[in-house]
């Protein structure tokens, strides 16, 4: 209150009348004496005011050279800036800041702020050359006085605050140099020098947009624009007269003068400001009294910074992150890449389609948005032929909420591209059954008819099983129950050990089919699709020391359980893969960043299509038929609402469920869109078995992929799959249908959605184990 006190009689003191630099004999006498014994001062007369030749003694001598070897260049660069992260349509995303600032031109601003600025700061900015002897001397005067009074002019605070720039963003903090506290003598000649070679090289209105731009009002508000936003919701250009007085008396401290915390101190030193405005006739007398009427107030809009605060796909956000984070492009080390994004104002375009994601989070938010055992759900998408990432959700917020499910882990994507820490990290799911199409693909690539038939009643494939392969590594794994600790391949139902054509195997997610068909292929020419299109492990590899040997592991087809899906796998990773049947083939690496520009609108690296020819086009449209069959009469059929091609447009699916039921999916796709849908156990390093569960208020006695996978992948296809193309799948060769038409289950479709699976047999498997979920 004493502070506010004295404020208050500054203000009166102002407005009444203008005090004089020097107003008795007596002060002068003052003045002199303080200079014969501040060392600063003698400084700056003698480097500053007198000619050299004028000056004597040694001292001065000393102190005008030692200002010589001072340096006279500032780099100048610019401040810290937001990052902003745009959805494909242009609309924001996130802002990714170390500093709140978003830069505007001078012609920008309120011209209230820059007149109450220069008012109160430095009422001769126009006048002098960078150092205000006048202002020196006052406050010289003030100082003898015993009123401690700065003399830093605008333009000695813009060097200050750009050297602190400088040192914060070459992480040198604890250089920095703050008025008044820890500068020395050297310091401040420095720091006019340097301000003296500013006024040469840039224009007034130059340095004060820089000024303004730059300077501190809170720790969430740096920069003008920012701080309008954070105190008022308003733009810097729309400033109004009370409210730009403010914020120029809160430069001098943010800490006292926070109309927030201290609304009382901010009103005094306001009204300050807007005395010496109406002093240096910058406003009329009508203007002073209307605004010092005016109650303090404001209207925070808090500064929200991060994709926690994303306006929408915060984990789509974070990937995108961390695709920067991890490219080499941006920075040596992983440090400098993050403050390149943190600080450099960088624009990054994506490829996510807000319309496309709100569905796919209404999706996965009414399939579980808020339940109490945290079971997840995730939908993600791309576009064949492209790669680009249409929509990534899951049904989990970032920051804790009452009721709701919070997570920071990405369900979607590989674990180096969510955190970087797989003892952390999710890293995708066990795929099941949604891996047996590649199974499917190899049979159809070595020529051979869908409607073959093969023996799936076989249910044993001992450790001396001819099995082909003619990759280097061995087959490992056996389904065998007379050794002790393995079991038989099975089936989830009895009455699918039988012959039946390859085609019905898949169409029904026989398990015990697809080991019949791989037995008749190379499982060489398995791997070689599931490689080319771009199936891999979710959790790098590492070695026994911890470090990474493989981001990207492969998903050893040799090992006999990942025919049937053993491996860890991102939601993102099986759209993908399913893409390529959709693009007749090509496969497109997945992509979210179509261009990266910085604060100057340069071009930076950023993300392209960069696609190849994975499989034979005969074979996509083989499978792609396939998939078809397994909406219209297979496992698929079981889905609630219906989609299929007889009904909706042409569209291709696999479901899929491991062994213990707590990863389920469906992923599939028309000529436009893949999607991957999942839901499972997304914790406790998913052991938790889908059985015996409620969700939503409807109790399951075990999930199957058709069951909450599948609602959520039809309604999402439904609703977006239109916008991107549902034109037919072309015809596979007549040789790979074998002429015949498809057999189809007699299994009826049931009319609930928790009706007993037909045969959705994905599984994890451990090469030993029993195969069935």
């Amino acid at each position: 209150m004493t502070e506010s006190l004295a404020l208050a009689g500054k203000v009166e003191n102002m407005v009444t009348r203008k005090n004089p630099l020097f107003d008795t004999a007596t002060t002068l006498g003052k003045i002199l004496g303080f200079l014969g014994v501040s060392a600063i001062c003698g400084v700056l007369v003698a480097g500053l005011l007198v000619p050299a030749a004028a000056v004597s003694g040694s001292a001065a001598s000393g102190s005008i050279q030692f200002f010589d070897t001072l340096p006279a260049e500032l780099q100048v660069d610019p401040p810290s800036q937001n990052t902003t992260i745009l959805a494909k349509d242009g609309s924001p995303i996130a802002s990714i800041y170390a500093e709140n600032r978003t830069k505007v031109p001078l012609d920008q601003m309120s011209p209230y702020i820059k007149d109450a600025v220069i008012a109160i700061e430095d009422s001769r900015f126009y006048e002098h050359g960078g150092i205000d002897t006048t202002g020196i001397l006052r406050a010289i005067v003030s100082t003898a006085r015993g009123n401690k009074q700065g003399a830093s002019t605008i333009t000695q605070q813009y060097v200050n605050n750009v050297i602190n720039e400088s040192l914060v963003a070459s992480g040198n903090d604890s250089d920095v140099k703050l008025n008044g506290v820890n500068k020395g003598v050297g310091d401040k000649l420095r720091e006019m020098k340097l301000a003296i070679a500013l006024e040469k090289k840039f224009s007034k209105e130059q340095i004060l947009e820089g000024y303004l731009n730059i300077v501190f009002f809170n720790r969430d508000a740096y920069g003008i624009e920012a701080a309008a936003k954070f105190f008022f919701s308003t733009s810097a250009k729309d400033l109004t007269l009370p409210q730009a007085a403010l914020l120029a008396g809160l430069v001098n401290s943010p800490s006292a003068f926070d109309p927030i915390t201290n609304p009382d101190n901010a009103k005094v030193r306001r009204d300050l400001v807007l005395a010496a405005m109406v002093n240096q006739n910058k406003i009329t007398k009508a203007e002073y009294d209307a605004a010092v009427a005016t109650p303090v107030t404001t209207k925070v809009t808090p500064a929200r910074q991060g994709c926690a605060y994303a306006t929408m796909a915060p984990y789509f956000c974070d990937y995108v992150l961390h695709l920067l984070f991890n490219n080499p492009a941006y920075g040596d080390t992983q440090e400098e890449r993050i403050k390149r994004v943190q600080r450099g104002g960088l624009t990054i375009r994506t490829t996510l389609d807000p319309t496309a994601q709100a569905v796919a989070q209404q999706q996965v938010d009414g399939t579980a948005g808020a339940n109490p055992d945290k079971w997840g759900a995730s939908i993600t998408s791309v576009q064949p032929g492209t790669g680009q990432i249409v929509s990534m959700a899951q049904n989990t917020v970032w920051l804790p909420q009452e009721g709701k499910f919070d997570q920071t882990q990405n369900f979607n994507v590989d674990v180096l591209d969510a955190n970087g820490n797989d003892l952390n990290g999710i890293g995708g799911f066990q795929p099941g059954s949604t891996m047996k199409p590649f199974t499917f693909a190899q049979w159809l690539n070595e020529g051979k008819s869908m409607n073959t038939t093969i023996n799936a009643s076989r249910r044993t494939y001992p450790q001396n099983f001819p099995w082909r392969n003619t990759c280097p590594t061995p087959v490992n794994g056996f389904y065998d129950k007379s050794v002790p600790g393995s079991f038989d391949l099975q089936n989830s139902d009895e009455g699918y050990y039988r012959n039946m054509t390859v085609l019905y195997g898949l169409m029904n997610s026989i398990n015990t089919a697809t080991f019949a068909s791989a037995s008749q292929v190379d499982l060489c020419g398995i791997q070689g699709i599931v490689d080319a299109t771009g199936i891999h492990g979710g959790l790098p590899a590492r070695d026994e020391n911890g470090k990474i040997t493989d981001p990207n592991p492969k998903v050893t087809m040799t090992t006999l359980a990942n025919l049937i899906g053993s491996t860890q796998t991102a939601p993102l990773t099986m759209a993908a893969a399913f893409a390529t049947f959709a693009a007749d083939g090509k496969y497109c690496e997945p992509i979210a960043i179509t261009s990266v520009k910085d604060q100057s609108g340069a071009d930076l690296p950023a993300q392209s299509s960069n696609c190849k020819d994975a499989i034979k086009p005969e074979v996509a449209r083989g499978v792609a038929y396939a998939m078809q069959e397994v909406l219209n009469a297979g496992s698929g059929s079981l889905i609630r609402p219906a989609l299929s091609t007889r009904n909706n447009f042409p569209v291709a699916a696999k479901t899929g469920t491991n062994d213990s039921n707590g990863s389920t999916w469906v992923v599939g796709y028309t000529t436009g869109l893949a999607t991957a849908s999942w839901f499972g156990d997304p914790l406790d390093n998913q052991l938790r078995p889908g059985r015996n569960i409620t969700v939503n208020g409807k109790f399951y006695p075990s999930i199957d992929g058709y069951m909450i996978a599948g609602p959520q992948f039809t309604n999402y296809m439904l609703s977006v799959a239109p916008a991107y193309g549902t034109n037919p799948f072309q015809a596979p060769p007549s040789n790979l249908l074998g002429g015949a038409a498809p057999q189809r289950t007699t299994t009826p479709a049931p009319t609930t959605q928790n009706a007993p699976p037909a045969t959705d047999n994905g599984n994890n498997g451990n090469g030993n184990g029993p195969g069935k979920d």
